[in-house]
């Protein structure tokens, strides 16, 4: 019962302290879970290259982080992951269950594992998991609770142990084992070695190892607490947190710098301490981290923490100069002011005003130690807080406060007020004059207090904004949506006078979002245009010189200048600062912009306040910023970047570069040829500045296709599609706020040209064209032999056609000379044919006569008359003539047949003759002197000796055996 009594008190000062004494600020805590890094729960180590990429031991294997792209790496075995270390030359250790190796960059930039566990003897290599692994020299060890495996040259060596081994770690230059019932060993020599003179009794379990000083180490126990080791002695650390030590459980511990030593613990988040011991500062899940199991705690090159978690992973800026303050942490409420006043700093929230009281002060007062409480009677709206006369005055929801020992004391009831401004810039004022939700209002300080609160008529606007010029005793003040009022005072500042408002009639850019500041000692507006100041000369505002104009365009919604000149100023949530001690170029300042806080500032109530170059507090959407603007230009340096990815756009395992380079210049890749079809990539960069994340962009180029390099852009990836064939360079680099780039990544590659456009097929087409070429003249040439053929062809036509006419020309004329011979031969055959009917109608008419007169037998002339006739009519003479001059006419038509036919008579001759001259049976007797019986008699003798049928044609006949076959006649057959 006392025994839970005492464990019951024990865990309530534990809370209370934990929950109590925090440091102001908290860095800020990036979450990674496993939906993001897709992977398991579980990360128990972390290392990180030169290079900058971090590798995770994680549940399902190793787990790779380039500041933007997360990608997981299995063991073959596909197992757990608990240690991974990297050795000189850039390989990755790892071990899993049953397998040890390590994975290295191949050519082109992919991680592939190469297991040593053919080099383990047989019997040894079933073994459980890998807890740690320790990388020294050209030596390599892991550690599982049976054996510790030591890799050198090419063989494993392995040291059994037939208890157990508790730890291995490596601290300067020293290798350090634990062996249960052995205690701590060093390895020297090929042998390990007791590190005590005697095996102390007491020694607890070891799980980590630290420099601690010059000759002393800083030794971890998982239940214990922490011990110092010094002269092979050991002896037990005592702290102010050996509870947290003792019943949380101590994970791990490491050194982060030359002042802190991180522990992770169990159940209390990292604890951090310093060289004295003393508890430094503490992140747990209050403070935005995802769990208080941390299982491993590393520090990459820019003093970031990350911490592997029984549930992610976490990524604290432990070096940032930015922190985040939440007075009350389950609330998370707005920021609206801040101040410093007698050693205390007061928060104004959404929720009313918080005190943090000190308990450990650092000038850096984000690392002061502490506890926030709430200012007793101030609940609501705080909007504004000052010091005036010594007292902290704090402007709220329901009227006006004074805050003294903790609680805040009203001075007057509603209405609202903005804020104060003393009447006198010499302190202490006898007047101070408010801003309220309904005009202006002010309240006299006597005998230390204030009283008296009274309105001055002549105003009913807000009065949110509100400056004083002593000068010429008067009051500026603005309404966003009214424009700028100038309110003239009496000369004992009990009333105003006169009232002026100026607008965009008065010089303003704008009617409208105009805000009224004191800066360089000017009364200055924050407009739409940046700032202008007032000229009294002409009674208007002007575009004003306190920055040369390189505001001109900005819309401005507040401004703030600190002790050391530079100007704060607030553009559309963002905040920056016009640094006057940090001259650049021809202009006596810098513009430093900080998208750390982009959007986080609590848009028409922004709130700036400066106390010092270490301590500038701005008010945000949740609680408030704390930056060491110091340690934020130190920290700035210039950025890195690194192309992590390039792959065939839409392709399956189309990895070009896996973004790991080579571990020596021999495995360099050599620069890919892509076929034309693959001509679409897709390129992932970016940068392991880890603590730089929002503020830095990259711009990049394809050299072979870009022009000039992209605009600047937080995008860290780019597609380039549909190539043409060329060599092309993607170079990319980035840059952080303050303008620094960093150095140019590039990666090469040739795009082929398409086979239509390779050398090979411009041979092909050179020979297609040559033999097109070829073909095309001997087309030409055949054609042109063909056309003139055809020319020779129609030409000889041409010739035929003339010769044709000559010789129908001259076949007419033949023919006219034939028919007119016909005409003759036809005039005389008619002659002859009536000369016969003359004669025979003249022998007729004489035996006519002489029968009338008996002459016939009487007289011897009569019949020598008779006689002379008939002889003429039986002469061949005429006969003789005519078949001369007939076969003259008709191509030796009598010639040709009595050749064919030597058989035919002279009168079958004749008829043939007469036949060709078409005269009809009647005309051939009477030329023959013959009966018309004897000529059908004639021509029936005539068919038989030649040959002829009853239905031939005699006169067709007669002319196709007596006609030459290059003429043809044209006589008319007889009817």
């Amino acid at each position: 019962m006392r025994s839970a009594l005492l464990s019951l008190v024990l865990l309530v000062i534990l809370g209370n302290y934990s929950l109590g004494q925090r440091q102001l600020a908290a860095p800020n805590i990036i979450n990674y879970n496993n939906l993001a890094y897709k992977a398991g729960l579980q990360n128990w180590s972390t290392a990180q290259d030169k290079d900058g990429i971090l590798y995770f031991g994680n549940n399902e294997g190793l787990l790779t982080f380039n500041g933007r792209y997360w990608k997981l790496h299995q063991l073959p075995n596909q197992t757990i992951i608990r240690s991974v270390k990297l050795d000189k030359s850039g390989r990755i250790f790892v071990g899993g269950q049953d397998d040890i190796g390590y994975f290295s960059p191949q050519a082109n930039g992919t991680l592939k594992f190469t297991s040593l566990k053919h080099l383990i003897p047989e019997e040894d290599r079933s073994f459980a998991d890998i807890w740690n692994i320790v990388v020294h020299n050209d030596e390599v060890f892991f550690m599982e609770y049976t054996k510790i495996l030591h890799y050198t040259g090419n063989s494993i060596r392995v040291y059994k142990s037939n208890t157990e081994w508790k730890y291995l770690g490596a601290v300067d230059g020293r290798i350090f084992a634990q062996e249960e019932g052995h205690g701590l060993l060093s390895f020297t020599g090929e042998v390990w070695q007791p590190v005590f003179d005697s095996t102390a009794s007491d020694l607890p379990d070891i799980n980590g190892i630290v420099k601690a000083g010059e000759d002393s180490l800083l030794a971890s126990s998982p239940d214990r607490g922490l011990f110092l080791i010094n002269n092979n002695r050991i002896t037990k650390l005592q702290t102010n947190f050996d509870s947290l030590l003792t019943n949380q459980r101590l994970n791990c511990i490491t050194r982060i710098n030359d002042h802190w030593i991180g522990l992770g613990t169990k159940s209390s988040g990292l604890l951090i301490m310093d060289n004295s011991g003393k508890l430094a500062q503490q992140y747990a899940y209050r403070e935005g981290m995802q769990t208080n199991n941390v299982r491993s705690i590393f520090v990459d090159k820019n003093k970031g923490l990350w911490l592997g978690l029984d549930d992610g992973i976490d990524y604290i800026a432990i070096n940032g100069a930015i922190k985040q303050i939440h007075p009350d942490k389950n609330k998370r409420v707005t920021g609206y002011a801040a101040a410093y006043h007698r050693d205390h700093l007061y928060i104004g929230t959404a929720d009313g005003l918080y005190q943090f009281d000190f308990t450990e002060k650092e000038e850096d007062l984000s690392f002061s130690k502490g506890r926030f409480s709430p200012v007793k009677s101030s609940t609501g709206q705080v909007w504004n807080l000052q010091t005036i006369n010594e007292k902290l005055l704090m402007a709220h929801e329901e009227g006006a406060f004074f805050i003294e020992n903790s609680t805040a004391f009203q001075m007057y009831p509603a209405p609202g007020t903005w804020l104060f401004q003393p009447s006198s810039p010499i302190l202490p004022a006898n007047k101070v004059f408010i801003g309220t939700y309904t005009g202006l209002y002010d309240i006299e300080y006597e005998s230390g207090a204030f009283e008296h609160q009274k309105r001055l008529k002549g105003l009913s606007e807000s009065l949110r904004f509100m400056v004083m010029d002593y000068q010429n005793n008067r009051i500026w003040g603005s309404h966003p949506y009214r424009g700028i009022f100038r309110l003239d005072l009496s000369d004992d500042q009990s009333r105003i006078t006169t009232t002026k408002i100026y607008t965009a009639k008065d010089g303003l850019p704008s009617d409208l979002y105009n805000y009224i500041f004191r800066i360089k000692n000017k009364i200055v507006v924050a407009t739409e245009d940046g700032i202008y100041e007032y000229d009294q000369q002409q009674d208007q505002f002007i575009p004003s010189n306190i920055v040369n104009r390189n505001l001109k365009g900005i819309s401005l919604q507040h401004l703030k200048e600190d002790r050391e000149g530079n100007i704060w100023y607030v553009s559309n949530k963002n905040v920056s600062v016009i640094d006057f001690n940090q001259p650049n170029n021809d202009i006596p300042f810098t513009i430093t912009h900080l998208p750390e806080l982009s959007g986080k500032v609590v848009g028409g109530h922004e709130s700036i306040y400066p106390l010092d170059q270490q301590n500038i507090f701005i008010g945000a959407n949740k609680g408030f910023f704390h930056i060491n603007y110091d340690k934020y230009r130190k920290n700035i340096t210039q950025p890195d970047v690194l192309i992590g990815k390039a792959s065939l756009f839409g392709k399956k395992d189309s990895v070009l570069f896996g973004g790991h380079r080579p571990i020596t210049a021999s495995q360099a890749p050599d620069e890919p040829s892509l076929p034309y079809s693959w001509n679409s990539l897709h390129f992932e960069y970016s940068s392991t500045a880890f603590g730089q994340f929002s503020n830095l962009e990259y711009s990049y180029m394809l050299e072979g296709f870009d022009r000039s390099w992209s605009s600047w852009s937080s995008k860290s990836e780019k597609d380039y599609t549909n190539l043409p064939a060329g060599h092309y360079s993607f170079k990319v680099k980035s840059r952080n706020n303050l303008g620094n780039e960093s150095a140019i990544s590039s990666y090469q590659f040739t795009v082929l040209p398409a086979w239509y456009n390779s050398y090979w097929s411009y041979s092909f087409y050179i020979l297609i064209l040559i033999g097109a070429i070829y073909f095309i003249l001997k087309w030409q040439k055949k054609k042109h032999l063909k056309e003139q053929s055809h020319l020779k062809h129609f030409h000889q036509l041409e010739l035929d056609r003339n010769e044709k006419e000559i010789i129908k020309l001259k076949n007419e004329r033949l023919q006219a000379d034939i028919n007119f011979k016909n005409q003759e031969l036809a005039s005389t055959t008619m002659h002859l044919v009536q000369r016969g009917k003359v004669l025979t109608k003249i022998k007729e008419e004489l035996m006519v006569l002489g029968k009338n007169h008996k002459l016939e037998n009487e007289s011897a002339d009569f019949k020598r008359l008779l006689r002379l006739i008939s002889e003429v009519e039986r002469s061949d003479s005429d006969w003789d003539r005519f078949s001369v001059h007939f076969d003259h006419v008709h191509s030796n038509f009598l010639s040709t047949l009595k050749d064919k036919y030597p058989e035919l008579t002279p009168n079958e001759l004749k008829i043939c003759a007469f036949l060709k001259m078409n005269l009809s049976s009647k005309e051939i007797a009477q030329l023959m002197s013959i009966s018309l019986k004897a000529v059908e008699v004639g021509r029936y003798r005539l068919r038989k000796k030649l040959q002829l049928s009853s239905d031939t044609n005699l006169f067709d006949f007669l002319i196709q055996a007596t006609s030459d076959p290059d003429q043809t006649d044209t006589t008319t057959p007889p009817n």
